[in-house]
């Protein structure tokens, strides 16, 4: 059943991925554009590198395409599913890296044309302060806030993209927050510009 695109966005993830299994390509071309951003900005928050990045939603991407046919309805929204998959592949990679470290200064920021170049510099500051803030935090809960903080996901959500219950979730999230106002308490003049 071929649905118009601007029909489209009124189905559900979990709709367009049964459509795009019965054939219609239009569907996946919507699909892609509600979930691959989300899992991009998820991977490059994981990895430090677009490259890699665009290259696990890519492999994640392709593998949600591969089992659309086999795809159950009602046990999961292909976003979740989606999140799910980018984050262990992020943590294979970053297991295979063996911890490498990498410099704030080595990863480029976006160019923005949008805001001033006073505007850039000072999100830009506020955000490496944030992102030395988040190293700093041990790696689950530097995923925790960055799943519920940054990408605006739900603790349940989270819970189910880490495997943990919601109450490990709430518990991982309030100790990193602590973490962070601990860590960011002597740069308070900075961040308050």
């Amino acid at each position: 059943m071929d649905m118009p695109l601007d029909q489209a966005m009124e189905v559900s993830n979990e709709a367009l991925l049964v459509l795009y299994a019965n054939g219609d390509p239009a569907a996946a071309g919507q699909l892609t554009a509600r979930l691959a951003p989300r899992a991009l900005s998820i991977a490059q928050r994981m990895l430090r590198d677009l490259a890699e990045a665009e290259d696990v939603v890519q492999d994640a991407m392709l593998r949600l395409w591969k089992i659309a046919p086999e795809w159950r309805t009602g046990e999961a929204d292909p976003a979740t599913w989606l999140t799910r998959v980018v984050h262990n592949l992020c943590i294979d990679r970053l297991r295979r890296r063996q911890r490498v470290s990498v410099g704030i200064d080595d990863v480029a920021e976006p160019a923005d044309p949008a805001p001033t170049v006073e505007a850039r510099m000072i999100r830009d500051e506020r955000a490496a302060l944030l992102d030395a803030a988040l190293a700093h935090l041990p790696e689950r809960q530097r995923q925790a806030v960055t799943l519920r903080h940054i990408e605006g996901l739900s603790n349940p959500e989270i819970a189910q993209v880490m495997d943990i219950s919601v109450e490990a979730v709430e518990s991982l999230t309030a100790r990193g927050k602590r973490g962070l106002a601990q860590a960011l308490a002597p740069k308070r003049k900075e961040l308050s510009l």
